[in-house]
Order: C-alpha cells, then sequence, then structure tokens
C-alpha cells in the first residue's frame, strides 16, 4: 500500500504515520511543502526506530507523484467525500491521499476525482479525526480486505516481567 501526505504541518503526525508505514510495509510519500524538516526531532522521535524499516519519497508538488506513478490507483480521503472508507474493495497497490491537518485536501483537486473520494463517518459536529489516526484506520481495512498479507497475525510473550506493575495484584 501506498500512503500519500498532501502538504502534512505536524511532524508528529508525520512521524506516527511513518512508523505504521514500518509496522505495515507501506510506502510513504510526501508532498511538499512541509510543515518541518525532515531532521525534525520531533518527527523522528514519534517514528521511534522505525525509520529504517521503510521506505520515504518527497515531491516537489502532487504532479510530480502523478507523472511518477501515472497508473496508480488512488482514493483521496476527505470529510467532504460523498462515501465511507468501508465502501471501497482495495487492492496492493493502491495509494490513499491524505491532506494536511488544517486544510485537508484542496477543493479544486478533489472536485476533479470525487468519484474516488472517500471518507470516515463522524458525528455531525465533529470536523475530523487526527491525521495519523485515519491513516490508521484506512489503511489497515484496506489490509484487513488483503488478509493482512505478509503481517504476522500473532505474538508470543517475551517473558519479560515488570515488577511495579501495580495491576499484579488484581489478576
Amino acid at each position: 500500500m501506498h500512503i500519500v501526505l498532501y502538504q502534512p504541518e505536524i511532524p508528529q503526525n508525520t512521524g506516527n504515520i511513518a512508523r505504521t508505514c514500518a509496522a505495515t510495509g507501506s510506502t510513504l510519500h510526501l508532498i511538499k511543502p512541509l510543515g518541518f524538516e525532515l531532521s525534525d526531532k520531533y518527527l523522528k522521535r514519534a517514528g521511534l526506530d522505525y525509520w529504517h524499516m521503510m521506505q520515504y519519497r518527497v515531491y516537489e508538488n502532487f504532479e510530480e507523484l502523478l507523472q511518477t506513478y501515472p497508473n496508480a490507483r488512488m482514493h483521496f480521503l476527505s470529510t467532504k467525500a460523498p462515501r465511507g472508507y468501508t465502501s471501497v474493495q482495495y487492492q496492493p497497490d493502491d495509494f490513499l491521499v491524505f491532506g494536511c491537518e488544517t486544510r485537508g485536501l484542496p477543493e479544486s483537486l478533489l472536485s476533479r476525482v470525487y468519484d474516488r473520494c472517500v471518507r470516515i463517518p463522524m458525528v455531525p459536529d465533529a470536523r475530523s479525526l487526527n491525521l495519523s489516526n485515519s491513516v490508521a484506520i484506512v489503511l489497515y481495512e484496506a489490509l484487513r480486505q488483503q488478509g493482512f498479507e505478509s503481517l504476522l497475525a500473532q505474538g508470543q510473550l517475551t517473558g519479560r516481567e515488570d515488577e511495579s506493575a501495580p495491576w499484579m495484584d488484581y489478576v
């Protein structure tokens, strides 16, 4: 899967999204201008030590992304979309395009691709969800539809104990 962030502004959100991309094997595409430097300490801290596990690319503008992937199947996430994100049948190489935190995707773009716009359902008075949460919600639905291929579905105990855990007395 491919995650596209159009002009992201908040480094912590992008760092969280980078971590999600690393954990899912997804590629992150960043469209300039960015509201931070890629060396930003908040960006790196939010992504923890996952940066080496993921691929990302930065583009000067959205047109550069379109030229690089002319046949890409793209879904545009917007609170202005006509249908929910679960109505789509996602494919492994799909691109999920998200707008910046304060403005979303420009309506000039949305009007050209409105048939490919989807939204996360919310109560009427809610403006939007946090960007990193939105990416995780939609990406994991797409991956669920594909059977979580290449992802570990089970974990195992490590044998480590946390002696200071106060809840241990209640179990």
